[in-house]
């Protein structure tokens, strides 16, 4: 960590433990409309990839994994739009996903909207906003601090905790970053 450059999550942690939270919320949001864990870590995923973003890859990535999304998919996640084994709900939570993060190119959200509404309720499609916006700040708050990526007893110890949860403010960069 650089002074200029400061862990934002520690030197505000109260506004960090909103944004985990809210995330937590979220994910209960999703699953209760009836998106599963495997969908909401395959969109976390894909957002993290277009913000290039290592630290949030190094957690959704093996969080997908452990939540049942199959090895080759998150292989070629980059290319889902040529590849057919992504089913239509899939499909349409990466193009609301896509379509919500890469603000540079001009969407037609209304035809998104028409689109994923074929395969998504509107519950469905709400929550999968959510996780986009909430995944969205975490990439930034990750990137913002130069936070390391995760790996070993570190994400072993947050996949047993539940899934893909963001790291928690306090501790040291290694441990908590």
């Amino acid at each position: 960590m650089h002074a200029n450059r400061p862990f934002i999550d520690k030197a505000n942690p109260e506004i960090y433990k909103a944004a985990v939270a809210a995330a937590q919320a979220t994910r209960k949001a999703a699953v209760a409309a009836g998106l599963d864990v495997a969908l909401i870590e395959l969109v976390n995923s894909r957002v993290s990839q277009m913000n290039r973003c290592h630290t949030c890859l190094s957690i959704h990535v093996p969080a997908a994994r452990k939540a049942g999304v199959d090895q080759l998919k998150l292989d070629i996640l980059s290319a889902w739009r040529h590849a057919e084994i992504f089913s239509d709900v899939e499909r349409s939570a990466l193009l609301l996903a896509e379509s919500l993060t890469d603000l540079s190119v001009p969407v037609d959200h209304e035809a998104v909207a028409a689109e994923v509404g074929q395969h998504l309720s509107t519950e469905q499609i709400s929550a999968i906003e959510w996780v986009v916006t909430l995944i969205n700040a975490f990439n930034r708050i990750s990137i913002a601090s130069n936070h390391p990526t995760v790996g070993g007893k570190q994400l072993a110890a947050m996949l047993a905790a539940g899934g893909g949860a963001p790291p928690s403010s306090g501790g040291t960069k290694a441990a908590d970053d």
